[in-house]
């Protein structure tokens, strides 16, 4: 199965996409807050995690398993003052903000780098996954079978769609889209010294504004297939 990351500036439809693609290859999806929630989870006994899902709850204990994996063979787990499921929780939770203009930070650069990598590394090391920002479309760029989606959508459909969203009025969710599209772009350019709505980081570029979610998401899959070809 093919590995798949998704990204896009906030209300794109990049994460509406990511999860449909998912569903329709039969994969798994991990955006940040479920790298939190597994975090979170590190240290708990597989028997004590409760869900109805019986799949999902097996991906979280994986993503949590990756989690802990990193703990023992990084820096995190050997001295440094982030260590344990609580230091991981908050390196996952940085937003792109926090990380990207943040001059003084408890988490070093390097740490949250190292971090991230490593685990969406670890993730998508048996393939069968859509991961949604973070960098994975950097992180995997010389992974033959990762299709790397960019989903994008005009400003102002933007707005709409964060206002409905959110319950906010038109003009808070412009401030938000804009304070997110600067941050994002930062975060970028200060960790891969790129742009990321450089077309040529990725396979395929989608107008949400041209196409529904589904058939945003059929059209990832189909791309997806033909480039993983014969890795089921």
């Amino acid at each position: 199965m093919p590995v798949v990351t998704m990204t896009g500036t906030i209300a794109s439809g990049a994460r509406e996409a990511g999860r449909r693609v998912a569903n329709l290859l039969g994969i798994d999806f991990v955006d940040q807050q479920l790298l939190v929630q597994a975090a979170q989870r590190c240290g708990v006994p597989v028997g004590a995690v409760a869900e109805h899902d019986e799949r999902h709850a097996s991906f979280r204990e994986r993503v949590a398993s990756a989690l802990t994996t990193i703990l023992e063979r990084s820096a995190i787990g050997s001295g440094d003052p982030m260590t344990g499921a609580g230091g991981l929780e908050t390196i996952l939770s940085q937003t792109y903000a926090e990380m990207a203009f943040e001059e003084e930070s408890s988490i070093s650069d390097q740490l949250y780098f190292d971090t991230m990598t490593a685990l969406i590394q670890e993730l998508a090391s048996s393939g069968r996954i859509v991961i949604l920002g973070r960098g994975g479309q950097m992180i995997l760029k010389d992974v033959p079978h990762a299709l790397h989606a960019l989903c994008i959508a005009p400003a102002e459909l933007r707005y709409e769609r964060l206002a409905e969203r959110d319950g906010i009025d038109l003009h808070e969710a412009k401030h938000r889209g804009e304070d997110s599209d600067r941050a994002r772009a930062a975060f970028y350019k200060k960790f891969w010294k790129v742009d990321v709505e450089d077309p040529r980081l990725y396979d395929l570029t989608i107008d949400t504004s041209h196409l529904s979610y589904d058939a945003a998401a059929e059209a990832i899959v189909a791309a997806a297939r033909i480039k993983c070809g014969d890795c089921d």
